[in-house]
């Protein structure tokens, strides 16, 4: 039998738990499949731009570069693009939301250094490019990403009014405007049409009144058509398009369309295998950037296409989906902007695949993460790293912690 005995100097003190310290959620709380594909696209993608410009110094336009140029090249940029994601990582999506004003003006200032003699660089023809000697920069990519940025925060600010013409509809129909008025001077359709579904995407998700959304959808097609009936270039390419096979338009407008078909035809299921494309030896121009589908058509086959396809539409119903569970909690600019990426992402991917197979005609858009090229995959990669750090502040909210 136990006895109890009191303490001489009184009962004891009944002990307290220890408080427990309120700790920062560590960073490893963040979307690790996303991580995995995004990666994933990106090592395909160097791959198939090695394959498809392996060939390339053997023309007297790239004789001074070695066979494995463009892979380091495109190795370099990937690493400078996963150090810039790790950056914008860091950065809160209230500090993102500061800056969207600020980053929109600044890279419509940079839209218009493209245009100046001197400044912006040419290349085919078109003015779209800052060149910095080590790297060439376009703005229009930072466009896509700003955009989404900028037309989130309006909507945020503009809550109240955005079923009203003059002061919730028709700001952002003028600064878009300006944007398309830019880009078209470069010319650059192509991001024009990106830009403009990534603004009419998010103010349709924000609320905005559906027979304006309409009338503006609308005249966006009567501008669209007016653009192309006053180019004599760009309705020839429109009637290349629709008839590929006829000889004039094989051998001028539709030369890179018919090719590109000529490719997925070749590749059939499986494909040619890995290196065996015959397209990239001169055939088909700009394999490496904007036609690298139809390079991975021919050497992986339909298979090899399909996987872009599903790594693709992962991203993009990812992006939906962490942006519905943002707006859930009531975080209206962290969903509107996960979401905006998402739109960003598939519509690029949509148009270059579209052309690629020739249902849409030729736009000069890369295959996002993909394609050759520095100033898309770093903005790409930003971008992506903003919709991490979206799912990130979701995922620490959730667990009842503190950003």
């Amino acid at each position: 039998m136990k006895f109890a005995f009191p303490s001489l100097f009184g009962a004891p003190a009944e002990k307290k738990p220890a408080p427990k310290l309120e700790q920062r959620p560590k960073m490893t709380s963040y979307d690790q499949p996303l991580v995995w594909v995004v990666i994933l696209l990106m090592l395909y993608g160097m791959v198939m731009v090695y394959s498809a410009s392996i060939a390339l110094p053997d023309s007297p336009k790239y004789a001074r570069y070695d066979n494995a140029h463009f892979l380091g090249r495109q190795a370099m940029f990937i690493s400078l693009a996963l150090f810039a994601g790790l950056l914008a990582f860091r950065v809160r999506i209230e500090t993102w939301q500061k800056l969207a004003p600020y980053l929109f003006v600044a890279t419509l200032f940079l839209l218009v250094l493209v245009l100046v003699p001197g400044i912006g660089k040419g290349v085919n023809g078109a003015r779209r490019w800052l060149s910095f000697h080590v790297f060439n920069l376009q703005p229009s990519e930072l466009m896509k990403l700003f955009v989404v940025l900028y037309a989130a925060d309006y909507t945020v600010r503009k809550q109240q009014v955005m079923h009203k013409l003059t002061k919730g509809f028709m700001p952002m129909t003028v600064a878009i405007g300006f944007v398309g008025l830019l880009l078209l001077l470069e010319p650059d359709l192509g991001a024009f049409g990106v830009i403009v579904c990534i603004a009419m995407g998010i103010l349709f998700l924000g609320g905005i009144n559906g027979i304006w959304f309409g009338g503006i959808g609308a005249t966006l097609v009567g501008i669209f058509s007016l653009v192309i009936i006053a180019s004599p270039w760009r309705r020839e390419r429109i009637f290349a398009y629709l008839n590929p096979w006829e000889e004039s338009n094989a051998l001028g407008k539709a030369y890179q369309l018919s090719h590109s078909l000529i490719a997925f035809g070749r590749g059939e299921l499986f494909g040619v295998g890995l290196g065996g494309s015959v397209e990239k030896l001169h055939y088909l121009p700009e394999a490496h950037t904007d036609f690298l589908l139809a390079v991975i058509g021919e050497e992986l086959g339909f298979v090899g296409v399909l996987v872009v396809v599903a790594l693709f539409y992962w991203i993009i119903k990812r992006a939906f989906e962490i942006g519905r569970q943002a707006i859930a909690m009531d975080l209206t600019f962290a969903g509107l902007t996960a979401k905006g990426i998402g739109i960003w992402i598939g519509v690029q991917a949509f148009i270059n695949m579209g052309v690629n197979m020739g249902l849409l005609p030729t736009k000069g858009l890369t295959l996002p993460l993909m394609s050759y090229g520095g100033s898309g995959v770093l903005i790409n990669c930003i971008g992506l790293a903003i919709l991490l750090r979206i799912d990130y502040e979701n995922r620490v909210l959730m667990r009842g912690g503190r950003i």
